[in-house]
């Protein structure tokens, strides 16, 4: 796997890459959203939690595929709120290397399925 971070011309990063080449298959993910096990909202108006739950959720599906958080090569990231990006990409950055971070797009939605989720993320990973 290869990350091109800031490629010579291009303007700055805040934690991902322009983009990341490699080979073999991929494992693409679903839209992950704040709910437990149980189906459960985590955390209604705490955009922290849910967003931790969010990646907690990509880490066990990514799993039960074969594949780690460190495989992942793209993320599309759907906010519902802006505000909500710096804690966001705080707690994003605790998943994933800031030296060698996945491609990234992030969209802001007027809402989610549900409308208590404030974050939604889906992913490609590089299976080994």
């Amino acid at each position: 796997m290869r990350h091109y971070v800031r490629p010579e011309g291009l303007p700055p990063v805040n934690g991902y890459s322009h983009a990341v080449s490699f080979s073999g298959s991929v494992i693409a993910v679903s839209g992950q959203v704040p709910v437990d096990a149980d189906g459960q909202l985590v955390g209604k108006d705490d955009p922290a939690r849910q967003t931790r739950q969010v990646f907690e959720n990509l880490a066990r599906v990514l799993a039960a595929a074969g594949a780690r958080m460190d495989q992942v090569v793209k993320l599309t990231v759907f906010l519902t709120d802006l505000a909500d990006l710096a804690e966001f990409r705080r707690i994003r950055d605790e998943y994933f290397s800031t030296g060698q971070p996945p491609a990234s797009s992030l969209v802001q939605v007027s809402a989610l399925i549900n409308p208590d989720f404030r974050v939604e993320v889906e992913a490609l990973a590089a299976a080994s």
